[in-house]
């Protein structure tokens, strides 16, 4: 039998896209995210791909999967896409430990993060 599927959450005219566990502390990733809000789809990804940053390759990568999501998933067209929201979550923490002088210890954060991209068709003015 099985319980009916939960209702979509997004609008009819969205689509998203997640990365979970990337290896950079939140903070970090949320400066590369501020780079891509808001923007179309086109110059967001030519943005994070001259970005000298090392995540925004990854970033790229998830925009790249919900663009296809809403090619695919949703029959959105790509040329009217734009980045609706970019959101960065924490994941764990790894906590290692660095050896220092008079057998002291030094704690050593090794932050992972998650970021999700949401994607929504704009309507173009035709006239």
């Amino acid at each position: 039998m099985g319980k009916a599927s939960a209702p979509r959450a997004l609008p009819e005219n969205e689509a998203v896209a997640v990365a979970r566990n990337l290896r950079v502390s939140p903070q970090k990733l949320n400066l590369v995210a501020q780079l891509i809000r808001g923007k179309k789809v086109s110059t967001a990804l030519a943005d994070l791909e001259f970005s000298r940053k090392r995540i925004a390759n990854d970033v790229r990568k998830c925009l790249q999967s919900a663009i296809a999501n809403a090619e695919n998933n949703h029959d959105l067209d790509v040329d009217d896409l734009v980045v609706a929201q970019a959101f960065v979550g924490k994941a764990l923490v790894m906590k290692r430990f660095h050896a220092r002088a008079r057998g002291r210890g030094a704690r050593i954060l090794k932050p992972f993060a998650n970021i999700t991209i949401i994607v929504r068709e704009q309507a173009t003015a035709e006239a």
